[in-house]
């Protein structure tokens, strides 16, 4: 018996390339993603780009998105802060995570003051519950507690007064 080629022996994303692509599938599936969490638009478009490979087609779709004020970086920033400094982040490691997914150093900023987070007060309960509320007991002690810190983002400033 040989091996012949058969039609109907394409896998999905072969079949996907040989199909025109809709513009409604592109916003259908932005919107399923939008309706289990926020994303940036930059997050959208990598994970639409992995389905649909059309980028001047997924754009489209995601200016309507914005237009229709489903998807906003401003809404996703302001999420990811609170999200993140909850967990117990500081400013600027949340910082450089959100550049990293795409949101302007503006928006980032917005997003950070506008819900007044006292970081100094969240450095204190990260710390305490990491290392106990003894004080370090030597200098060794207090280099590791302070690399943990930084570590998660927080500035000297924010946990200096509490090594």
């Amino acid at each position: 018996m040989s091996d012949t080629f058969q039609q109907n022996d394409f896998d999905e994303q072969e079949l996907q390339q040989l199909e025109p692509i809709n513009p409604t599938d592109i916003r259908l599936k932005a919107m399923d993603l939008l309706a289990r969490r926020e994303h940036s638009r930059q997050e959208l478009m990598q994970k639409l780009l992995k389905r649909f490979n059309d980028a001047e087609l997924i754009n489209e779709q995601l200016d309507r998105l914005v237009d229709d004020n489903l998807q906003s970086d401003a809404r996703y920033a302001e999420s990811y802060v609170r999200q993140r400094s909850n967990r117990g982040y500081g400013p600027l490691r949340i910082f450089q995570e959100m550049r990293q997914r795409g949101i302007p150093e503006d928006g980032i900023q917005d997003a950070m003051n506008s819900a007044d987070y006292d970081w100094s007060a969240n450095a204190e309960r990260v710390l305490h519950r990491k290392f106990g509320t003894a004080p370090a007991a030597d200098i060794t002690e207090k280099a590791r507690r302070s690399r943990f810190m930084q570590y998660r983002g927080f500035s000297s400033d924010h946990f200096r007064d509490i090594l």
